[in-house]
């Protein structure tokens, strides 16, 4: 019953953490918000998590849980991607939340570059031309997605916010296919 309760404990941390700093960022948030949040002690905030950085650490652990890429066919990379990214960011502000933070804390940062190198790096380093330029692709990739959540989910640029998805995908689609099919 114990290990339950922790566990649940741990979950509503998460729950709370996650909406605070995608909320106020994370210089903002603050362990006791969060605490208020998960309707717990800020102490238990501590005895989980050790620190608000560790806390942030746990809560941006971010799977893109980006598709298998291989199964798609090639015409359409782009647009499988771009979408799916607009799924993600459209459902999970955690995301959102570690985008914003890594404007300003080099942890934050680092989990971006970490999250975007390898998740993104192995996929688009399965279906390039050659796998050598898989990097620079991937960064190209990143460079247009991170672009657009910004834009719409940090900025909220009211032009950008006020498109459908479908018609951003229509818009960022042949710019993401190049970037991962074109010859250089």
């Amino acid at each position: 019953m114990t290990a339950r309760r922790s566990d649940a404990t741990r979950a509503a941390i998460l729950t709370a953490a996650r909406q605070r700093f995608a909320a106020d960022g994370y210089e903002r948030a603050t362990i006791r918000a969060i605490a208020a949040d998960a309707r717990i002690d800020p102490s238990m905030v501590m005895r989980y998590y050790g620190s608000k950085e560790g806390l942030f650490a746990a809560a941006a652990e971010f799977d893109l849980r980006l598709p298998d890429l291989t199964d798609q066919p090639t015409e359409q990379l782009g647009e499988v991607l771009v979408r799916h990214f607009l799924d993600r960011w459209e459902g999970d502000g955690t995301l959102v939340a570690l985008l914003r933070t890594a404007a300003t804390n080099q942890g934050a940062a680092d989990r971006m570059r970490a999250v975007f190198t390898d998740q993104l790096g192995a996929a688009v380093a399965a279906v390039v031309p050659d796998p050598a330029q898989a990097p620079r692709r991937a960064g190209l990739v990143a460079s247009q997605m991170l672009g657009l959540a910004l834009t719409r989910y940090v900025l909220r640029l009211p032009p950008v916010v006020d498109t459908p998805p479908a018609d951003l995908v229509a818009w960022l689609a042949p710019t993401v296919h190049r970037y991962l099919r074109a010859p250089t």
